[in-house]
């Protein structure tokens, strides 16, 4: 009896001790992202989770037939949605891929790389449950063309012990009469099942970081409510899309050390050419909105943003989905897709630019082609009148290009005559690239492939130039194919 006693005395403490190396959470399962940055500000984003990784062992969703999906659409009954989808016995935490949510607090900490003394620190805040468990910050008076570290810690509300820790880092752009190189990417259309690396994601976000880019762009369709596995005909469904994808190793170590702006589109706030009025399963368009400009991304009021990135180049972010018109109304004066007020400010901010180069990046094309059969940018006939307004105006300018997302292969237009350029990014992975034959090469393409990729810039001066080159690259970084323009400086 002793004995017992002596070997309890001892072992005891070190179970406890092992108890403490392995805390219950939360945890930062998500990473975290930056948003909207300027000259002098960022938004951070992240998320607490209940374990430190998604869920791998999980069984799979079922999959409806098309005549069940459009059934389980229409009745938008959450219990049929799940019971359609979700095998017996399961829950959707249990799922393949889940990362759920979990209620806690965070501190955050930001300083510069190279002057660790100028810290910003905002003590212990709790996330929102009512908004998947999220919390975001925007941090202002930051120095430009500077690199920032962020620290995130996390623990149990009430609670004093740290239970996880992430850091990353952001680039705030340079000024307007700054002059370096300038490395940038835009990608477009990824979802969790076409990822090309089963265990780690899209291999594009490995690629992207040799050459480490000042930012990215991701132009919409980061994920697809209205593909199966599961078919996101619920809010809760929608949430558990996001968790999963941004668990993947590789996006989210890509997304917690570079500069992103995200953009959406139709598969991100409800299904495909998405409009006002529209509803998927339970989920209406207004929530859909909602969901990604609220919740789930980094936000900025209003959703759309021109930042200049030194002395050559200045980007316009623009929003395809807040303002649009019904794809069903009559094309002609009114029916818009970027809305009135964000038209005029394009086309006002582009005449007040001096930068070298001044780049649209928009969700959808604007020149084409696309498919006789699509209805909802700016390329289709039912967008025309629109369309023809807005290419018109760039027209007058020798330095204007557009990068696109939304089409699921990479092409290069030039419409004859005229000195407006399109580059379409094209799908994150070779098995999401689709909807256009290799070989329907039309007059306007400069080059085009259907295959998957993301799109590199490059700003740089050579001698009394300036220079930008547009590379498609395949998703494992080897270029594809380039274009390049030179301005002469006139200072």
């Amino acid at each position: 009896m002793k004995t017992s006693w002596f070997y309890l005395i001892i072992l005891l403490p070190l179970f406890c001790l092992s108890c403490k190396r392995q805390p219950e959470g939360p945890f930062f399962g998500n990473g975290f992202h930056n948003g909207w940055a300027d000259q002098n500000s960022v938004v951070i984003w992240t998320r607490l989770t209940r374990t430190p990784e998604m869920n791998r062992t999980g069984p799979k969703f079922l999959i409806p037939t098309a005549q069940e999906h459009r059934k389980l659409d229409k009745l938008a009954n959450p219990d049929s949605i799940y019971a359609a989808q979700i095998p017996a016995g399961y829950t959707l935490d249990q799922m393949e891929g889940a990362c759920p949510g979990m209620e806690g607090e965070v501190r955050l900490v930001c300083y510069p790389l190279r002057k660790p003394e100028e810290r910003t620190e905002i003590d212990w805040q709790p996330v929102d449950i009512n908004k998947n468990y999220t919390i975001q910050w925007k941090l202002s008076g930051l120095h430009p063309d500077t690199k920032y570290v962020v620290e995130l810690e996390a623990r149990r509300s009430g609670k004093t012990e740290v239970s996880a820790a992430v850091s990353g880092s952001f680039r705030i752009p340079p000024d307007s009469d700054s002059v370096r190189v300038i490395n940038f990417c835009v990608v477009t259309c990824h979802d969790y099942p076409r990822r090309d690396d089963t265990l780690n994601g899209h291999k594009i976000y490995r690629s992207m970081l040799q050459p480490f880019p000042d930012f990215l762009v991701h132009t919409g369709d980061i994920e697809y409510y209205d593909k199966p596995n599961p078919f996101a005909l619920t809010e809760e469904l929608m949430r558990f899309k996001w968790d999963r994808i941004f668990a993947l190793p590789y996006q989210r170590d890509f997304y917690r050390q570079v500069t992103t702006y995200f953009m959406k589109d139709d598969h991100d706030v409800l299904r495909d050419d998405a409009f006002p009025g529209m509803k998927y399963g339970t989920v209406e368009w207004e929530r859909g909105l909602e969901i990604f400009d609220k919740e789930q991304f980094p936000s900025n009021d209003p959703p759309y943003k021109t930042i200049r990135w030194g002395k050559d180049l200045q980007i316009w972010i623009m929003e395809g989905r807040n303002f649009r018109s019904l794809n069903s109304d009559p094309d002609g004066p009114g029916k818009t897709i970027w809305g009135e007020e964000q038209k005029e400010w394009l086309f006002t901010t582009l005449k007040e630019s001096d930068a070298a180069f001044r780049l649209i990046i928009n969700p959808a094309p604007i020149l084409g082609p696309d498919r006789d059969s699509k209805k909802d940018n700016y390329s289709n006939s039912i967008f025309k009148y629109e369309g023809d307004e807005i290419r018109n105006f760039l027209k007058q300018f020798d330095n204007v290009f557009i990068c696109n997302g939304d089409r699921h292969w990479q092409y290069v237009t030039n419409i004859p005559g005229t000195t407006l350029w399109e580059f379409s990014t094209g799908a994150g992975s070779d098995s999401h690239a689709e909807g256009w034959k290799q070989s329907d090469v039309r007059p306007e393409h400069r080059f085009l492939r259907v295959k998957g990729g993301y799109l590199r810039g490059t700003v740089s001066r050579e001698e009394d130039k300036a220079i930008i080159r547009f590379q498609h690259c395949d998703v494992d970084g080897n270029v594809v194919h380039e274009e390049q323009f030179a301005r002469k400086l006139t200072d």
